[in-house]
């Protein structure tokens, strides 16, 4: 494990890819290798931006014109593509790559997908693990695009720097603005696919937005003006550039103002106890609580038993 954080740290793309994939396994044997390696890694920090949005919204067009102006700009990017499982299978087509081609070819960009695995919120079961490695590869901007669910997709803004919100033209209104969930999350909106016939739609949609986030509660994370919406083309690249300078003037107001350490250090502490979660749910799995687990499980589904019933005695044999 010393010797792939070494060689992850210098930039080995293989070392990255390999790392990634040791991190996600479910083996004992390489989740105990896992830990060890995060441990061995050089105390790194890039600027993490979550994208989330409806499915069709352009996400992965959007990424890649995207990636490639901050790559353009002499960025390294790292692209983690959260994709949608089957439920039955756990499998994942993993399209995100194939649809990013020009991305995928630039020497600056490191494009990853991986499969949600049902996992809640939009992200996969080891995306905050895996942006740790990518800090430690060099990368200076790491993308992490969710599946795509919904206004409950709120669980990437709990490990990014920057949450960006992507929106389609005449997808909503003031009072869907307003709605809680992901839209207060957000910390910038583009309207995507304003260009063509669509433009003076996305601008209207720009307007609507622009205004229900002036009825929503100022954040205190927020210096004056956020958050804010904006209007984008990935097809034509416009707008391009003034939601990247938006981007930096808030991670800076942040930095300045010290948002950005307890920011991270909130996230740090989030992390340690949905580890914790995780890891008590999984010893249900494994005996001797598995035995009991099945057996009250069974008498559920037979009717023998009430679910809540059911449930507080599992809790009395854990005790």
């Amino acid at each position: 494990m010393q010797d792939l954080a070494r060689r992850l740290a210098a930039g080995d793309r293989r070392a990255l890819a390999r790392a990634i994939t040791l991190v996600e396994s479910t083996r004992p044997d390489h989740r105990a290798e896992a830990v060890a390696l995060l441990a061995a890694l050089p105390p790194r920090q890039a600027l993490r931006i979550g994208l989330s949005g409806t499915p069709g919204v352009g996400k992965s067009t959007f990424i890649e014109s995207f990636g490639l102006m901050l790559t353009g700009q002499g960025l390294r990017v790292a692209v983690l593509a959260v994709d949608p499982s089957s439920a039955r299978s756990g499998g994942s087509i993993l399209g995100d790559k194939t649809r990013m081609e020009r991305l995928s070819r630039d020497p600056r960009a490191f494009i990853r997908p991986s499969p949600s695995r049902a996992e809640l919120g939009g992200v996969a079961r080891r995306t905050r693990e895996t942006v740790r490695l990518a800090e430690a590869a060099g990368f200076d901007v790491v993308l992490i695009e969710t599946v795509g669910v919904g206004q409950s997709e709120t669980l990437v803004a709990e490990m990014s720097d920057l949450f960006v919100l992507l929106l389609a033209p005449a997808g909503g209104d003031e009072l869907q603005g307003v709605k809680r969930g992901i839209m207060e999350m957000a910390d910038l909106i583009l309207v995507n696919k304003a260009d063509g016939e669509l433009r003076p739609t996305a601008l209207r949609t720009v307007a609507d937005y622009a205004g229900a986030l002036r009825l929503l509660r100022k954040r205190p994370q927020d210096p004056e003006g956020f958050p804010k919406a904006l209007p984008v083309s990935a097809v034509e690249g416009g707008g391009l550039d003034a939601a990247w300078a938006e981007m930096q003037a808030l991670d800076r107001w942040r930095r300045d103002n010290g948002r950005f350490d307890r920011r991270r250090a909130e996230q740090a502490e989030r992390w340690f106890r949905a580890e914790v979660r995780a890891g008590l749910l999984a010893r249900l799995d494994r005996e001797p609580a598995a035995g009991s687990l099945d057996r009250l499980g069974t008498e559920v589904a037979a009717g023998r038993t009430d679910p809540v019933a059911a449930a507080a005695e599992m809790l009395r044999l854990l005790e």
